[in-house]
This record gives structure tokens, sequence and C-alpha cells, in this order.
């Protein structure tokens, strides 16, 4: 390999392989790191939204990812406590494709780092970033370890892409991380009584938690609820699923002959919202590093994509590394920040029983306003939809 890049990204999942795959046909030389071995499973709620298929069709990947057996998602429905639901067709949310996707994060994941090796970006798995290499107060390079001793990179430009856990942004960010309040958890089931086509979101006291098919005929579950609550119940993620998701009337009815087939995957969220874009000249952050948006709005993927392609472009754009990071805030925040408070907003909402029951019937009296909200946390697309 190379000792010298003109970029490094670290964290191999959809938004580091997207922005890896970008700058490669624009011509970079770009490492990628990640820490684990492809394919992994990840926590993800696994719902693939019809803008993400867009960006599919740009890096060269549509096609494998539909022959890798996803499931056209037409709908999904959001439930309050009660079991009354709001129904929002996947065409609601804008772009060129009326479907949304259902497709592991292992196959989605494996998919887009083999295309960035197709292009020339090296991969290294099974590799940890250690640190920063600065000099003054810039970055020169990066300190990694894989199985042998301690290696330095040169390079002007890191991307940190290692999702909530900020894993370089956090060794250049002073603030102290807050306590988790909440956890998600995640797993594949079977036997689930919904339509394939169907995603289904719950919500109840101090969460909520969503299904739709994946490949192979499993479904994926995942839920958040609040850390006290999983602490009351010993961290047991089948009791907290019973206790918390079940509460709510329409999950218990989905979920009444529901058979466990994966492992059991937690993680505690310590916030919501967005971090530091650029902590430091030359480190930008993208995906759930720069900003962990509601996983029920079905945004979290898009969020992804279209943060590494903000970078990608402010990366080419920017002559400069100390304007680089202006550059990037500017194209993000004018794209994001309206929909993470809508999106902070709606989660409020579904955690309040009686908010979350007043908001679905409010939108399931009028459409114009369910479209309307629904808008409100997607970018704007002027492509025509495919039917």
């Amino acid at each position: 390999m190379n000792q010298s890049y003109d970029i490094v990204i670290v964290g191999g999942g959809p938004a580091g392989s997207s922005a890896a795959i970008r700058l490669a046909i624009a011509g970079k030389r770009v490492l990628l790191v990640e820490k684990e071995k492809f394919p992994r499973e990840k926590l993800c709620g696994e719902f693939i939204s019809p803008e993400c298929l867009e960006h599919f069709e740009e890096l060269g990947v549509l096609d494998r990812m539909q022959l890798a057996g996803g499931i056209a998602i037409s709908e999904t429905i959001f439930y309050g406590r009660g079991g009354r639901g709001v129904a929002v067709p996947s065409a609601m949310f804008g772009g060129a494709f009326e479907t949304a996707l259902g497709l592991s994060r292992a196959q989605m994941d494996l998919h887009l780092m083999q295309r960035a090796k197709e292009l020339g970006v090296e991969v290294m798995e099974e590799t940890t970033a250690t640190a920063l290499v600065m000099e003054q107060d810039r970055i020169t390079g990066l300190k990694l370890k894989s199985h042998g001793p301690e290696l330095t990179i040169k390079t002007p430009i890191v991307v940190d892409a290692t999702g909530r856990t900020r894993a370089l942004a956090r060794k250049s960010d002073p603030r102290q991380t807050p306590r988790a309040k909440f956890v998600a958890f995640k797993t594949h089931v079977r036997n689930i009584d919904i339509p394939d086509d169907r995603c289904e979101i719950f919500s109840y006291r101090g969460g909520y938690g969503g299904t739709s098919r994946i490949e192979q005929d499993l479904h994926n579950l995942c839920f958040i609820a609040a850390a006290e609550d999983v602490k009351r119940l010993g961290s047991d993620p089948t009791r907290v699923f019973t206790n918390r998701v079940c509460s709510n009337k329409r999950a218990a009815q989905v979920f009444r002959n529901i058979e466990f087939t994966g492992e059991w995957l937690a993680v505690p969220i310590a916030r919501f919202g967005r971090g530091s874009l650029s902590p430091v000249p030359g480190l930008l952050t993208i995906g759930d590093a720069a900003a962990f948006i509601d996983p029920f709005t079905g945004s979290g993927m898009l969020l992804a994509f279209e943060s590494a392609k903000f970078a990608a472009e402010s990366v080419s754009a920017t002559a400069d590394v100390e304007d680089l990071g202006a550059e990037y805030e500017r194209r993000y925040r004018s794209a994001f920040d309206r929909r993470l408070r809508v999106c902070s907003w709606l989660r409020r909402a579904s955690f309040v029983p009686f908010l979350a029951e007043l908001t679905i019937a409010g939108l399931n009296v009028s459409s114009k306003l369910k479209s309307k909200l629904v808008r409100a946390t997607r970018a704007q697309s002027t492509r025509t939809a495919v039917r």
C-alpha cells in the first residue's frame, strides 16, 4: 500500500464508502479504513428510503443492491399506542423512485465497499485509527493499528465516518459526551404479521420501534427505549421488547407469533442532532458522526449519503484545507438544519403517547398537512418519479 493519500476515510459504512466512491471518481487517492471485517451486521432500521436509490444510481450500485434480495416497500404506517395509525406512501418522500428498499446493512455495506475497491480505493479492514497526526494545528497524517506495528499514513484530509462513536472527532472536541438517555436494539426475526411491502412503526412511552422485510424471508426489528426502562428490565433485550414495544396495541398483534433468528445488537444513544462538522482543519465528520437524526423518519441512511456527497464536493471544490471546513459546513447546514429541527419535534411527540395519538389524528384529517410534514424531513428533488 501507499504511505501517502489525498484523503483518508475512517469507517466503511454507507457514509464512508459512498464518500470514497465519489472521491475516487473525482480522481483522488483514497484510503478507506474499517475496524471490522465485512460482511458484518450493524444496528440499523435497514429501511432505505426512495431518495437513497438515486444515490445508488450515481454511485453505480443500484442494480447490485436490487439483485441482493432487497424488498420493495411501498408504504410506512405509524401507530399510536392505542393502535390507531397513519399511512405514508413511500412515493410521498419524493424523488425519482416510488418505493423504498428493505435490505440488510451486511449486504448494502458490502456492495458499497466492493464498488469502492473496483474504483481503486485502497481498503484496510480490521484496522483502527488511533490518533490524528498534527503539525501547527493542521492534520498531516493518521496513525493506524492493525495486526502488526502501528502505521503512520500521510494525508492532509481525514473524514470521520465512524458513526455515533465519533472516534476521531471526539478526540478533538473538548465537550464531554452526555450520559446516554436511550438504548437502541436490533435483531432479525420471522413470522411477522404484516404485508411484505410495508414498514410499521409503533409509538410507546419513552420510545418507538419498527419492523420491515429484508432479504432471505427475514424482518428487521429495531427499537429505542429509555435507558431507565432498560435498566429496570435487567438490560434484557427480549424483556424490553415485550414490556415496552408490545405495550403498543398494534405491535402486540403484529408480533404475537414472532420467532427471533438473529443475535441482539444494542447501542447507547447519548445525543440526537448535530455535532461538530469540522473540529480541526482538515477533519470532516459525515453520517452519524456529524449528526444523529431520528431513525423513525426513515432519513438516517439518506443523511449518510447526502453528507458524504457534500463532503466529497467540498474536497473537490476547495483548494485550501483551511477553507474546507467552512465550505462543508455551509453545504451541510443549508441542507440539514431545518430537517433536524422537524425530526426533533416529531421524536418528542412520538415518545409521549398522548401527543403521538394527537399527531396521528391530525395527519389523518389532512393529507395536505401529512405530505407537507413528510417533505419537511427530506431534501427537495426535481427528478421525475419512476413508476
